[in-house]
């Protein structure tokens, strides 16, 4: 097993923000995902729901830009490896967009529910 330095909790959230930024950035799904966030976010909070149902919404859209994080990471690998069109390349690109599209999917059919539920 190979030295790993100490860890440092400061450092390593400075990594985290340092990839969000660039996320941020670069990536104009997670932009418009993002700004899907922050508009729903005071919905979660002024909605007439349980505070399980608001937390079920909230898991959702972190669900989304989660998965919107995974794909940008899987792309990113894909491309450093090979930019010759390789089946394998293309099939591991589309499983991430595959892990988009369920999270998508999740968060309509939770929202639509709760909503449908509270209204």
């Amino acid at each position: 097993m190979r030295n790993q330095p100490k860890y440092n909790f400061f450092k390593n959230t400075s990594y985290a923000l340092k990839g969000l930024i660039d996320l941020i950035k670069t990536e104009t799904s997670f932009k418009i995902e993002l700004i899907i966030t922050l508009i729903l976010l005071p919905v979660i909070i002024f909605i007439d729901a349980t505070l399980t149902n608001k937390a079920l919404l909230f898991i959702s859209l972190m669900g989304m830009l989660l998965a919107e994080a995974i794909n940008s990471a899987i792309e990113r690998v894909v491309d450093l490896v090979t930019l010759e069109h390789h089946h394998m390349a293309g099939r591991a690109k589309d499983v991430g967009s595959t892990i988009v599209f369920i999270s998508i999917f999740i968060f309509i059919i939770t929202w639509a529910i709760i909503l449908i539920d509270t209204f």
